[in-house]
């Protein structure tokens, strides 16, 4: 039907425009609901009425008119305030110097084929004389309206040819900013485009990130969420479903009802037109479905009409962007008297209708308000209804060519194309401090109060501002919210909690879950070596090298260094048995020097032995400096100190051992053995054996010498402090060469045990000998597989085993005759066991 209207008003638009075309009224005249006479014209189209009776359609008579019922207060409000601003311009005379404004009101009734009627009534001049040619001119010079985006759409679509500026105070829909599809659009709000942002703000800050969202579905609805969608989707809020559905689908409003009853989400952001949202308020309360959060838009959030003890209980706490309220000085007084002797200058009679007596009852159902004005300062539109006036009125004094004092030259034909781009211009102020003008979308800039339903003390509705948007202020100042004076859903004081998923405490990252929104998410924790100190973190970050997480597994922390210390158990042991080692030596050291004089200490070598005594306590001492902090010195001297004492030590045990040999020799006859290994020689190869390792220890810490070295390798939670062997060769040279020289010694210590000797010590070196490789050959596999501080006790238990075998080897049976058994400690004892047996 649209598509037919504006064809045939185009189609008589081009026939006016040829020569010697006559008017004619096709149809019967529609009257407005409000008019006055003036030099220039203001149409409007407001919803005064919301019900609309069809007449019958028998096609058997001609159809009566439309009849319309129900007065909308809102929309009556607008109309009132219209008025007002064209009285107040006329009255006052500064803007418009001699130059009267009228004006046309027309009722659409919310209907769509009522709103075309009355523009078709606005764009055609009903008063003409029969036969005349059209002036192709239209009598209006600028239409305010509608209310609703949907309606103002085709309002703009079918002006839109004939270039008649539309002004509308409350269609927000982000499609008119297309200035191609509407180039006469103008709105004295802002676009739906910053709403729709801005509620993605709100709900962002709230803190809400699983949500449902319902809108009507009309342009003003479906644009409207779109914008909310995409703007959702960049602040990470996921819609848990996108229902839709118009006033006159039950079936697809039934639908919605169940899917926000079943769903999980406790916040559902409306984008929905008053007229739906009355529809929809109406279902909640029938299925009692309570405790859900409404964010609502400018469309319905300050309609006190859907305010009834009913749908008040579902709607308690709503939440949502609304247009400022501002208070118009004198528009109360003027609603109260002026706007009757003004608008409806005619008195109620009840005679035989003329057509005069028809336009005065037209307005019949609306004296019932006369008396009333409770209401006027919650309408938030009237302001915008306002300023659009007083904009077409500043777009007149541009094209009339007003000046203070000489007057408008009111006789100038003004085109609708000139209107239009005198509103582009209009830059001013009204009264109560808002700035007006048009950006190039000829919109207004984004103001938005956050308002809250809220219930006082005496049981009144309130729509408490909680905070305010406004799109003037830089992008950090915009939005401020003030949580501290909201009522939430159900008229609580806590606010409630709308996710998918409970939010991930640091220590765990964001897992999605399969086939879900990203807002549904499993908690894991994060992997070994790896934290995360925020809440919802989608991934873990590794922690540096030296660093490892803590139990929370949310911060980094120094991993624990980890070395053999004096002051752990194992330490203490070991310094006690390393300690005890030495106690006993020097014991051993003190019996065999006050012994010294005897038979036995004698007969074994007492240098070699005092010798052997010191590099054992030294062997003990050596393993001192295995615990302990590893640094630089105590690493080079750990090793070498070990290498050469026990070089030492194996040197004497060898000299001891080849003293044995060469005085087995001696005894034999006509052997002089003795003289090439005298005490001299003894002492120089005790000294080269022992040279022979510091040279090699000194080019081993002159090369590549043991430096402490942190190993992260072996335990991921912790660091090995340990002493690196700098270079292997070096390491396994010291070890290698004391093994040669404990074998070397070993095998003629074996050799050598069976002579026929008062006190043969070559037995006893055998077994220290046997036990000494036993351990060393032990240590080395262990030393290897063995983790940290285990590494450096096994190689102290090496030195300390081997020594406490070579003391308890050699020196104990020595220690047991001289203490326990003095009367082998003779001369006489070692010469009668020495005495040769015949054969």
């Amino acid at each position: 039907m649209l598509f037919f209207l504006n064809t045939l008003l185009l189609f008589h638009h081009l026939n006016a425009k040829a020569e010697n075309t006559l008017c004619r009224m096709m149809g019967d005249n529609k009257y407005p609901l409000f008019s006055k006479e003036g030099d220039v014209t203001i149409g409007a189209v407001f919803a005064v009425r919301s019900k609309e009776t069809l007449p019958s359609f028998a096609f058997t008579q001609k159809p009566q008119p439309l009849s319309c019922s129900s007065v909308t207060l809102r929309d009556f409000r607008i109309a009132q305030m219209m008025i007002f601003a064209v009285e107040e311009i006329n009255r006052n005379g500064i803007l418009l110097p001699n130059v009267s404004i009228g004006y046309k009101i027309y009722d659409t009734c919310g209907s769509r084929l009522s709103s075309m009627s009355a523009i078709m009534a606005l764009m055609n001049n009903q008063k003409f004389e029969a036969g005349r040619k059209c002036n192709r001119l239209t009598p209006i010079h600028a239409i305010i309206g509608e209310t609703e985006s949907a309606t103002t759409v085709i309002l703009s679509r079918t002006t839109g040819p004939f270039r008649i500026p539309v002004i509308s105070h409350s269609a927000g829909c982000d499609c008119l900013s297309n200035r191609k599809d509407f180039p006469s659009f103008f709105r004295t709000m802002s676009s739906d485009y910053y709403q729709g942002r801005a509620l993605a703000l709100l709900v962002k800050h709230l803190g809400w990130t699983w949500v449902g969202a319902v809108n009507s579905d009309n342009d003003y609805g479906n644009y409207g969420m779109e914008i909310f969608l995409n703007a959702a989707k960049k602040e990470g809020i996921c819609i848990e479903y996108t229902v839709k559905f118009y006033r006159t689908e039950y079936e697809k409003l039934q639908k919605v009802v169940k899917t926000m009853k079943q769903g999980s989400a406790k916040v559902v952001v409306a984008f929905v037109s008053f007229f739906e949202m009355e529809l929809l308020v109406e279902q909640l309360s029938i299925h009692n479905i309570t405790g859900i959060q409404m964010v609502g838009v400018v469309g319905w959030i300050t309609s006190k009409t859907l305010i009834t003890p009913n749908t008040f209980r579902v709607m308690k706490g709503s939440l949502g962007f609304a247009v400022r309220k501002i208070y118009i000085e004198g528009f109360i007084d003027f609603v109260m008297n002026a706007f009757w002797d003004t608008a409806i200058s005619c008195s109620q009679r009840h005679s035989n209708l003329s057509q005069d007596e028809l336009n005065c009852s037209r307005p019949q159902d609306l004296f019932v308000l006369k008396n009333y004005s409770e209401d006027v300062p919650e309408h938030r539109y009237i302001s915008n209804v306002y300023k659009a006036v007083y904009a077409v009125a500043h777009a007149l004094r541009i094209l009339l060519k007003c000046r203070e004092r000489g007057g408008c030259e009111k006789d100038l034909t003004i085109q609708p194309q000139q209107m239009v781009e005198a509103l582009k211009k209009v830059n001013f102020t009204v009264k109560f401090g808002d700035h007006v003008w048009f950006d190039s979308t000829g919109a207004a800039v984004a103001q938005y109060e956050v308002v809250n339903w809220q219930q006082d003390k005496n049981g009144s509705i309130q729509f408490k501002a909680v905070g305010y948007y406004d799109a003037s202020l830089p992008p950090e100042q915009r939005f401020v919210l003030n949580t501290k004076n909201i009522i939430w859903a159900e008229g609580q004081l806590e606010k409630p909690r709308s996710v998918c998923s409970e939010s991930c405490p640091p220590g765990t990252r964001k897992a999605v879950q399969k086939g879900r929104p990203v807002c549904c998410y499993d908690c894991i924790p994060c992997a070994d070596g790896e934290i995360s100190n925020e809440t919802d973190s989608n991934n873990c970050m590794q922690c540096p090298g030296e660093y490892w997480p803590n139990a929370e597994r949310n911060t980094c922390v120094l991993k624990a260094v980890e070395f053999l210390s004096f002051t752990e158990v194992m330490g203490i042991v070991l310094v006690f048995f390393s300690l005890f080692g030495v106690g006993i030596t020097i014991l051993v050291t003190v019996l065999f020097y006050r012994k010294k004089d005897t038979p036995i200490v004698k007969a074994n070598n007492s240098e070699l032995s005092f010798l052997l005594l010191y590099s054992l306590t030294l062997c003990f001492l050596c393993s001192l400096t295995f615990i302990g902090r590893p640094t630089e010195w105590s690493c080079m001297l750990r090793h070498t100190a070990f290498g050469i004492t026990f070089v030492l030590c194996i040197s004497c045990v060898l000299g001891k051992t080849i003293v044995v040999l060469m005085a087995f020799k001696a005894t034999l006859p006509g052997s002089n053995v003795m003289k090439w290994f005298g005490p001299v020689q003894q002492r120089l190869s005790v000294l080269a054996f022992t040279f022979i390792q510091v040279i090699i220890c000194v080019l081993w810490i002159t090369i590549a010498p043991p430096f402490p070295y942190k190993n992260m390798k072996y335990y991921k939670e912790k660091i090995i402090l340990e002493c690196s062997l700098g270079s292997i060769v070096g390491f396994w040279a010291v070890l290698g060469y004391i093994g040669l020289l404990a074998l070397f010694c070993f095998i003629l210590a074996f050799l050598a045990r069976t002579l026929p000797d008062n006190f043969n010590e070559a037995k006893f070196i055998t077994f220290s000998m046997l036990i000494f490789c036993a351990v060393w050959i032990t240590f080395i596999p262990a030393y290897v597989s063995s983790p940290g501080k285990f590494t450096v006790a096994v190689e102290i238990f090496a030195i300390l085993a081997s020594s406490f075998g070579l003391l308890f080897c050699i020196f104990a049976p020595k220690c047991f005759i001289i203490l326990f058994k003095p009367e082998e400690n003779t001369k006489q004892y070692l010469m009668g066991k020495t005495q040769c047996k015949p054969y």
